[in-house]
C-alpha cells in the first residue's frame, strides 16, 4: 500500500512538467520560442591541434551514433509538428551535420553560433553577438539552432549534454527563460 502511495505522488508531481513541456513544444510551433540544441555525439573535447573551418577532415566531427541521433531528432520534430524550421547551425562541421542529418530543410550558416571554446576570451561579446543574431532571425517559422557547449552554456547557465536541447523563451529575457529541456531522443 505504501508503495503505491509513493508511486501516485510520483506521478502526480511528473504531471506539472508534462504540461510544461507541451506548452513549450507549442511556444516553439508558434514561433514563441526557438530550440537551441548542443551538436549530437562527436566523441573527444575541443578540435585537434590545427584544425581549420571549412575542412572537416581537421575537425572533430559526428560519430556514427551522432548521426543516428541527429536522424532521431529530426523525428522528433516532425512527431512533435515542428514543420519546416529555420535551420541554423555553427559553422563547425559536427553542428552543420548535425543539422543536415535531421533532414528538416536547408542549413544556414551562423557565425554567432560558432564556438569560443579555443578563445575563452571571446566569451562576453560571442554571447552579445548570438543574441543579436537571435532578436533579428525572423519568426515566420520554427527556429532551430545547432551551436555548441560553451555557447549555450554562456548564453543560458545550463551545460547541455551532447544532443541535449533547449527550448528558450523569445523574445529573449536576460537571463533567457529556459521554457524546457529536451533530452536526446
Amino acid at each position: 500500500m505504501t508503495r503505491l502511495l509513493v508511486l501516485m505522488m510520483v506521478a502526480l508531481l511528473a504531471l506539472p512538467a508534462a504540461a510544461d513541456q507541451k506548452s513549450a513544444w507549442q511556444a516553439l510551433r508558434e514561433g514563441k520560442a526557438f530550440l537551441l540544441l548542443r551538436h549530437t555525439t562527436a566523441p573527444g573535447t575541443g578540435d585537434p591541434e590545427g584544425f581549420r573551418l571549412g575542412d572537416c577532415s581537421t575537425q572533430r566531427n559526428l560519430s556514427d551514433k551522432g548521426r543516428q541521433e541527429a536522424r532521431r531528432w529530426g523525428k522528433l520534430l516532425v512527431r512533435r509538428k515542428v514543420e519546416q524550421p529555420r535551420l541554423y547551425t555553427s559553422t563547425w562541421c559536427r553542428a552543420q551535420d548535425t543539422a543536415q542529418e535531421m533532414g528538416l530543410g536547408a542549413v544556414e550558416s551562423l557565425s554567432a553560433l560558432d564556438s569560443f571554446f579555443s578563445d575563452p576570451d571571446s566569451q562576453a561579446a560571442q554571447t552579445v553577438e548570438l543574441r543579436k543574431a537571435i532578436d533579428k532571425v525572423p519568426k515566420d517559422r520554427p527556429v532551430v539552432m545547432v551551436s555548441h557547449q560553451v555557447n549555450i552554456k554562456a548564453l543560458t547557465g545550463v551545460a547541455p549534454k551532447s544532443g541535449e536541447g533547449l527550448i528558450i523563451e523569445l523574445p529573449l529575457a536576460d537571463p533567457p527563460k529556459v521554457l524546457a529541456r529536451v533530452r536526446q531522443p
